[in-house]
């Protein structure tokens, strides 16, 4: 199938600086896919690009396999299929009912269609008995979901999404995320949202993009992107904070004995022996005890904390046993434990929990 929006090698120079770089990405209808990145990193930027809100610096972006990088006809019909929804939620000085039904009205729809669309959406949402309220006077929370029934009532092809519950509180954020995962369950409308909530995107969408300093360095399911990034700069952004340097010096099928600083670990791979490589351990995947335990654990290290910082309803381990390993446990564990700077813990992880790639 076509995608609905796909971009090939879309470059955005402003200013004399190079904000994105080559993205090439493909949206698929009635998918959703989250974009993740630290601050300044282009999202923003792209998510205007792809609403054909400002045009590329070079490269292509076809909507529906037509391209609408620069024809102004097929610009304005692609762009009567989008909705944006921004950050700040915008409202109109009139009625919550006003605010929905201005897009069809200035599509000059009957008014019966008016009518039903206004009201289904505002029944998705959650704000039918709020139709008659100044929309100026609702809580934020109440302005996004508003924003939300506005942009569907059109009945988008694509909805984009910038940092949409960034300034709401928790039980806001629930509703939006509620009525967000009801939409994407519909299939009738793709999303591509951007957010810097890691875990809302785990929650909501079907693929996950990466984007650092302009570019995409990665685009995948969660689990690809947080269990097996591709690379040392996809893996610090996404919290594996266990990124050590070593060479594989031995090999059985798919299990590889793998040299670091003097360590052996044991990994599963399909890299060869003598290729010099990164291991990759989730700080949640190490498992901490006071002393030697028989576990299905390959890997077992004796050392000696260096810190241990209480972080609220967790505490962080970091360990010395030859090499640096850095871990988690419930704050009740370390006080169980009685851990301190200096304590001698063993450290234990299984070989499938390692994710191994190329040292360049």
């Amino acid at each position: 199938m076509v995608p609905i929006i796909e971009t090939r090698c879309l470059s955005r120079i402003y200013e004399k600086q190079q904000v994105l770089k080559d993205v090439s990405l493909k949206l698929e209808h009635g998918d959703m896919l989250a974009l993740i990145g630290p601050n300044g990193a282009g999202k923003t930027t792209l998510l205007r690009l792809l609403d054909l809100l400002d045009k590329p610096s070079s490269g292509q972006i076809y909507f529906d396999d037509v391209d609408v990088t620069s024809s102004g006809k097929n610009r304005l019909r692609a762009r009567r299929r989008m909705a944006f929804i921004h950050q700040k939620p915008i409202v109109f000085n009139m009625n919550v009912y006003n605010n929905v039904a201005c897009g069809l009205k200035f599509r000059h729809e009957d008014k019966r269609t008016i009518k039903d669309r206004v009201e289904h959406l505002l029944e998705l949402v959650g704000m039918s008995d709020y139709r008659k309220r100044d929309a100026r006077t609702l809580s934020g929370g109440e302005m996004q979901r508003v924003a939300i029934a506005r942009a569907l009532v059109t009945e988008p092809e694509v909805l984009f999404l910038d940092e949409p519950t960034a300034n709401l509180d928790p039980a806001s954020v629930s509703k939006v995320e509620e009525i967000l995962s009801r939409i994407m369950s519909e299939g009738r409308t793709a999303m591509l949202m951007v957010t810097h909530d890691m875990e809302q995107g785990q929650r909501l969408a079907r693929k996950i993009g990466v984007l650092i300093n302009g570019e995409i360095l990665q685009i995948g399911s969660t689990s690809d992107i947080f269990f097996a990034p591709a690379s040392t700069r996809v893996a610090e952004f996404v919290g594996v904070v266990n990124i050590l340097p070593g060479t594989i010096t031995g090999k059985e099928d798919d299990l590889a004995i793998i040299n670091v600083n003097g360590v052996e670990i044991q990994a599963i791979t399909e890299l060869a022996r003598g290729e010099n490589v990164h291991v990759m351990i989730r700080p949640e995947d190490i498992t901490f005890t006071r002393t030697r335990e028989t576990s299905s654990a390959r890997n077992t290290f004796e050392g000696r904390t260096s810190r241990v910082i209480p972080l609220g309803p967790l505490t962080r381990v970091e360990l010395d046993c030859g090499m640096p390993l850095l871990g988690v446990v419930t704050t009740r564990s370390a006080s169980e434990m009685k851990l301190m700077t200096g304590s001698m813990l063993y450290a234990s992880f299984k070989a499938t929990a390692i994710h191994v790639i190329k040292r360049a």
